[in-house]
This record gives C-alpha cells, sequence and structure tokens, in this order.
C-alpha cells in the first residue's frame, strides 16, 4: 500500500538483498535439537546415577539432578567451554537447566577483574535476577488463585 519505489531504490533492494546473510533456520534448529538432547541425556544419565547407585527417593533425585547441572553449566561457563557449546548450539543451550547457570555466571566473569566483592559478587544475578522475581511472583500469584478456586 505504499508508493512505488523508484528504478534507484529498486536497485538499492536489490543490491541489500544480495548482501545479506541467508537464513540458516533448519541447520539452527537442528543444532539445538542435538546439543538440547544430549545436555538432556546428561541429565537423565545423572538423574539414574541418582536413583539406582545412590539410592535416592524421588525428592532427592530431583535435588541431585538439580545441583549437578547446575553445578556443570556454571563449572563449563567458568572455564570458557559453555560459551562455545553455546554459540554453536544457539537455543539448545539456553533451555535446560544448564542455560540457567551460564546466566547466572556469565555476567559474574565478566566483573571478575574487578574483585569478588564489587565484581563477581554484585553481578552474580544480574541477569537472572529479573527472571527470578518474575518467575516467583507469577508462582506465588498462580498459586493463589489455584488456592481461591480449589476453596
Amino acid at each position: 500500500m505504499g508508493r512505488p519505489k523508484t528504478p534507484e531504490q529498486q536497485r538499492y533492494q536489490e543490491h541489500v538483498n544480495q548482501k545479506i546473510p541467508k537464513s540458516k533456520v533448519a541447520l539452527q534448529c537442528a543444532k539445538a535439537f542435538v546439543a538440547g538432547g544430549i545436555i538432556c541425556t546428561i541429565g537423565q544419565l545423572v538423574h539414574d546415577f541418582g536413583e539406582y547407585t545412590l539410592m535416592l527417593d524421588e525428592k532427592g533425585v530431583a535435588a541431585f539432578t538439580a545441583m549437578v547441572m547446575v553445578f556443570l553449566g556454571a563449572t563449563l561457563t567458568g572455564i570458557g567451554v559453555y560459551d562455545k557449546i553455546g554459540s554453536w548450539a544457539g537455543a539448545g543451550s539456553v533451555v535446560p537447566i544448564t542455560g540457567f547457570a551460564n546466566s547466572i555466571v556469565a555476567p559474574a566473569m565478566e566483573f571478575k577483574r574487578e574483585g569478588y566483592v564489587m565484581g563477581v559478587g554484585a553481578k552474580l544475578f544480574s541477569l537472572a535476577g529479573p527472571v527470578l522475581v518474575y518467575g516467583i511472583s507469577a508462582s506465588i500469584i498462580v498459586g493463589l488463585i489455584a488456592y481461591i478456586v480449589a476453596k
């Protein structure tokens, strides 16, 4: 519904279309699927280890799995490996719980030269903080609504 383009504008648009990188959505989705699947498989192995080797109950296995996966994500972020996984995998590295650990540790690692208190400590939850605040707030609201509806 706009006015017709001039020949110069058309040439410019063709030039822009040639220079724009081609989208690789299918490849990116495949990489995310593979990476997320590998991370979740590792999580399942940790879960099975806790259940069958350590003989933990259901709640213990869930807590153990979460702790190990967060520790792995934070450790891999700290040594610079998770960034490489993330650059290859895209969303496949962000969605699992290890992505949450990465979102907490990565900002802190950027400020470690500022010191452990004013750098790492102050920036540790700068990215994950809002996620926690809104996630916890939403869960409280949903819990209250469920409680009221159940009465």
